[in-house]
């Protein structure tokens, strides 16, 4: 143990004369703790995998130069390096399966500028609402962010995340030149910049820092609207459902979020729960101000109580409504009873009645849904979902799985912690091909690219 402890106040007094300031390597146990975890604890199966791993330095840089310096050091010792954003993931996407150095990038939070064209030029540990904050004092707004948006960082958004509140008009980050171009440093023998753009992005985006580190990112912002916040209660989820369809693919409707909870997933949102109705399924929508008045009566229309209106404000606004969707909806249901998790899936647009008529039939209250609309990359909306699920056993939760795929549901599992199954792997393998060149020795979050073999690449 003393050797070990020993061995880890040298590392880090050898990075701390890379990067010139010693407060910003870190080794007390808590600080490394904290940085080497994000939310997996959201999965029942990831909690005992995961709690017990932690880096053995910590190092925060300020400048492409330092990543370069720690890239080069890491290298020549074999260590190995865990990128880190926010820690917002929820996949264990920032968890070092074998210590070594965490790399948290939230010093480089530099907004360098948004272009008349509307692109934010800007370093990896910017957090997502400080520029929409900004985006929105110019003109612009981000496209899509996570529920996470006050804490999550952009790096980290790219590295782990896929889509979330403006996914209903704009796709997620893969689609329809979301993400512009990023400069990556590699882990080669000698460390490089290597910027990527267009089709090449997708060489490294949601690859979870395992073939490269983000240092600059372009990310496409749309012009800003002014939003209102809106819900309405249902007698039942078919009604509830049939509503915000018709709202969320319609594109005469100006839309940033269109979510549908079941009952009792309302009960939950104790935070809120003037807006809920006792029994009764609730649609939550981000709409243009000017059709707001056009939503009541159409929500009117098709039996709806519309329970709440309220402007959008930016991150800071109260209540934020955003706080309930996407994967906070989990949070909420998880703060309500321990036992619940949740699975990431897609409904088929045509089949999703039949489909979820499918899994009540089989699984009953286990599985409760909870739908985001999204647009995919083929401009078609569909209902995402990320269902709540009621945990029993590993076996279960992974027949669940399994049927839900053996119906044509696609589901991205958040119980494994390896890129492969997690539901963003390109089948063209693009992002191992990139590990190959980029980190052959392995050295980039190993353990969650479990394609990558280093003997593949070095015999």
């Amino acid at each position: 143990m003393q050797d070990g402890i020993a061995a880890d106040l040298t590392l880090a007094a050898e990075l701390s004369r890379l990067i010139g300031d010693p407060a910003r390597v870190l080794t007390a146990p808590a600080v490394l703790d904290r940085l080497s975890h994000d939310f997996y604890w959201y999965s029942p199966i990831l909690r005992p995998q995961l709690a017990d791993k932690c880096g053995d330095v910590a190092v925060q840089p300020v400048s492409v130069e330092e990543v370069l310096a720690v890239m080069r050091f890491a290298g020549r010792r074999e260590i190995p390096v865990t990128v880190r954003g926010a820690g917002t993931g929820n996949y264990g996407q920032c968890v070092p399966l074998q210590g070594g150095i965490v790399l948290d990038l939230s010093l480089m939070d530099k907004l360098e500028e948004i272009t008349a064209e509307g692109v934010a030029v800007c370093q990896p540990g910017l957090r997502l609402g400080g520029l929409e904050t900004e985006a929105r004092k110019q003109g612009w707004e981000l496209r899509m962010y996570p529920s996470t948006i006050v804490k999550a960082s952009v790096g980290g958004f790219l590295g782990g995340g896929s889509g979330g509140i403006g996914s209903v008009a704009h796709g997620q980050l893969r689609d329809f030149d979301n993400v512009r171009a990023f400069e990556v440093v590699t882990m080669e023998d000698e460390p490089r910049v290597v910027l990527h753009e267009g089709p090449a992005v997708h060489e490294i985006l949601h690859a979870w820092g395992t073939n490269g580190v983000l240092t600059r990112i372009w990310l496409a912002l749309t012009p800003a609207v002014e939003w209102m916040q809106f819900t309405a209660a249902f007698d039942t989820y078919e009604e509830a459902l049939t509503f915000a369809e018709t709202i969320a693919v319609d594109e005469a409707w100006t839309k940033r979020l269109v979510t549908v909870f079941e009952w009792p997933i309302p009960s939950f949102f104790t935070p809120v729960k003037k807006i809920v109705r006792d029994g009764k399924a609730l649609v939550l929508i981000m709409i243009a101000a000017a059709q707001l008045d056009a939503l009541r009566n159409a929500a009117k229309d098709a039996r709806g109580e519309v329970t709440f209106s309220g402007i959008y404000d930016g991150p800071r606004t109260q209540p934020l409504l955003s706080d309930y969707t996407w994967n906070h909806t989990t949070l909420w249901a998880m703060k309500a009873d321990p036992a619940y998790t949740y699975l990431q899936c897609g409904f088929s647009a045509a089949e999703c009645r039949e489909q979820f008529r499918m899994l009540r039939e089989r699984y009953g209250d286990e599985i409760l849904f909870h739908i985001e609309f999204m647009k995919n990359g083929d401009g078609v909306v569909i209902p995402g979902a990320i269902p709540v699920v009621r945990f029993t056993t590993e076996e279960r939760l992974n027949d669940m799985i399994a049927y839900c795929r053996s119906i044509g549901i696609f589901v991205a599992n958040p119980h494994v912690n390896y890129l492969e199954d997690a539901g963003r792997f390109r089948a063209d393998n693009m992002q191992l091909r990139a590990k190959e060149r980029y980190d052959p020795r392995g050295l980039l979050n190993p353990g969650k690219m479990i394609s990558f073999h280093r003997e593949a690449v070095t015999r």
